[in-house]
């Protein structure tokens, strides 16, 4: 899938966030979302909240998986952990790159880093694993037959 598949994707399946994350970019193994930040995201004391940043995380794993598998909805998280480094720029949208460190046939390993927009270092950093749901289709057999 492409970047405007995986919009349409997210207004579809995901509507609950499609207006607020955007894709910047895509590779093979990387995607770059961008989380438009408002004061739904803040919490007390004015800084964006933990959710929010563990949200475009998930969302960056999910697109970059479903970049390469395509429109699977049931791509589900399995495992996920994430470290808070540094409170996030103040009124600033956060870039998350995420990175496929390993795609196996059934499960998936992504790495993601969330920066406020125009720092330097991360605000946070994520490791998420993805299960992979079997295909509609059976496997293909050839049987190749001598004349």
């Amino acid at each position: 899938m492409e970047i405007p598949e995986l919009h349409d994707f997210l207004a579809q399946e995901f509507p609950q966030v499609a207006d607020e994350v955007r894709i910047e970019a895509l590779t093979d193994d990387s995607i770059t979302v961008r989380l438009k930040v408002s004061d739904r995201h803040l919490r007390p004391g004015g800084t964006l909240g933990g959710p929010a940043m563990f949200m475009l995380a998930d969302v960056a794993a999910y697109c970059a998986i479903l970049s390469r598998i395509g429109w699977r909805p049931l791509a589900v998280t399995t495992n996920a952990g994430i470290d808070f480094l540094r409170k996030p720029a103040p009124g600033r949208d956060l870039l998350c790159e995420a990175t496929i460190l390993k795609f196996g046939r059934v499960l998936v390993v992504v790495e993601a880093r969330i920066f406020s927009e125009g720092t330097a270092g991360p605000v946070a950093r994520a490791n998420l694993t993805y299960s992979i749901p079997p295909s509609d289709r059976p496997s293909e057999v050839i049987i190749y037959l001598n004349a």
